[in-house]
């Protein structure tokens, strides 16, 4: 395979209704998505999602890594052909590059990756799904719950049971959250599976006690409770709360999952695409938890385009203990999605496995051109 053209877009597309927790608020989608095109004129693309708070990226390095570093070093070379030599023949070829600031420089990688193994695809008439095995026939999506007043939660939470969604997960870490837990547990009564995420929020005192808390409202986990690099404390608040634990912002990496793993830290793999930077690793890192016994949850980026929701349906129908499954909220919650067909959730939060050729999903280049704020066009190295 064999790549000579391609164009990044930095997008800033609207959200239907700004989105809030403990590191950030978000009004818009500012995904960086790849368009690369083959020597035969086959197209992919892929979607990098940059968070400064998870792994140091924004999306103007994500743009210039892509530009400056990874695309120089690929452009015009050969390739391995992921339908005949597989996902981690095309990992290796992609730079290993340590950025300042960056605990790794996973978005950038997750949108070339996502774009070659597209193109690749596509150019074989062959879906991803053919290297990722779905074990499932259809996922079940969850919701997400922003944090917002509890009034406005509850109201949130009752439309997500309308809809038939049967695990919930809410947003604390930013104050009047015991009210906000407590409004979303009476709105959608015992039978609603309910999760919490503080986005590494508190100390482990604050941790400790807010589990004490809320453990009579049945809670099904709690999401990264501690900083990133409190992976002892976690294991301590392991032993003493009585709530399964997961780790989002702590697991970028295939050695953060080891870590991990060795301090017996944590009970379930928040496993983001972008985050874990590409299907390859993501799936890595999902091996390395059903050999230790560790459910993993499918997460997303809140505001991801068709692209990432669709490499996370795959990997999601693939996962061996998967937990939950986030994400694919499309135009639920972006005033347009990139796509031709819409890739969000149905009723009871319910999605069909994608089985076009590559992601499974068509781009309309068009809207991208729309929202982007950036457009840069990448041709043959000189």
């Amino acid at each position: 395979m064999r790549i000579t053209a391609g164009t990044v877009y930095a997008l800033d597309i609207p959200f239907v209704e700004a989105f809030r927790h403990s590191a950030h608020a978000r009004r818009a989608c500012d995904s960086v998505i790849l368009r690369v095109v083959d020597e035969n004129g086959f197209v992919g693309f892929g979607e990098g999602a940059p968070r400064p708070y998870v792994t140091g990226e924004t999306p103007q390095s994500v743009v210039e890594h892509l530009v400056t570093e990874l695309w120089p070093r690929l452009v015009a070379a050969d390739l391995p052909d992921p339908v005949a030599e597989g996902l981690a023949a095309l990992d290796e070829v992609i730079p290993e590059t340590a950025l300042r600031g960056v605990i790794a420089p996973n978005a950038a990688r997750c949108a070339l990756e996502l774009a070659l193994v597209d193109c690749g695809l596509r150019s074989r008439g062959t879906s991803l799904g053919a290297l990722v095995p779905p074990r499932r026939q259809s996922i079940s999506y969850s919701g997400v719950i922003s944090a917002a007043e509890p009034e406005l939660a509850a109201r949130r939470a009752r439309q997500m049971k309308l809809i038939g969604l049967e695990d919930v997960k809410v947003k604390v870490g930013i104050g009047q959250d015991l009210e906000r837990v407590r409004a979303v547990r009476e709105a959608v009564g015992p039978e609603v599976s309910l999760r919490l995420d503080a986005n590494g929020a508190w100390n482990l005192d604050e941790a400790l006690a807010f589990a004490d808390a809320v453990v009579v409202f049945g809670i099904a986990a709690l999401e990264q409770p501690l900083p990133r690099h409190a992976v002892g404390d976690l294991s301590v608040l392991r032993k003493a709360s009585g709530i399964p634990l997961v780790a989002d912002e702590s697991l970028v990496t295939l050695e953060d999952a080891e870590r991990l793993l060795d301090a017996d830290a944590v009970d379930v793999f928040n496993v983001r695409i972008s985050k874990c930077g590409g299907v390859h690793r993501s799936t890595r890192i999902a091996c390395l938890a059903d050999e230790a016994g560790v459910a993993v949850q499918l997460g997303s980026q809140v505001g991801e385009t068709a692209v990432l929701s669709s490499a996370g349906r795959h990997v999601a129908a693939w996962t061996p203990r998967l937990s939950c499954a986030e994400g694919s909220y499309g135009a639920l919650l972006l005033a347009e999605d990139v796509s031709v067909d819409p890739v969000h959730f149905g009723h009871r939060g319910r999605a069909p496995l994608l089985m076009g050729p590559g992601l499974g999903t068509e781009v309309v280049e068009e809207r991208l051109r729309r929202y982007a704020g950036q457009v840069v066009e990448l041709g043959a190295r000189r």
